[in-house]
């Protein structure tokens, strides 16, 4: 259910917008993204697991949270991390 060591590198390597940047809202989103789509799957095959359900939620409300804040002070940025991750239709 959680994400590789190696996987979260390649997601803050791919979504820095510096070298050793690990703090940006670019980079927290890309982490939450995956592992809620990890959990998704999850779902797929154990429905009734509702301990894990709420930390889907958490998930997707922070991720929610750290959008809307990146909206606020970056119109472009938030457009750029929207279309890379393909998280709006």
């Amino acid at each position: 259910m959680s994400i590789t060591a190696e996987r979260k590198q390649a997601l803050i390597t791919e979504h820095a917008r510096e070298a050793g940047d690990t703090g940006s809202p670019e980079v927290q989103v890309a982490i939450l993204t995956e592992r809620i789509r990890n959990l998704t799957d999850h779902f797929k095959g154990h429905a009734k697991d509702n301990h894990s359900r709420r930390g889907l939620l958490m998930m997707v409300n922070k991720r929610r949270a750290l959008l809307d804040y990146l909206r606020k002070k970056d119109g472009q940025r938030y457009l750029d991390l929207i279309a890379k991750l393909g998280l709006r239709k």
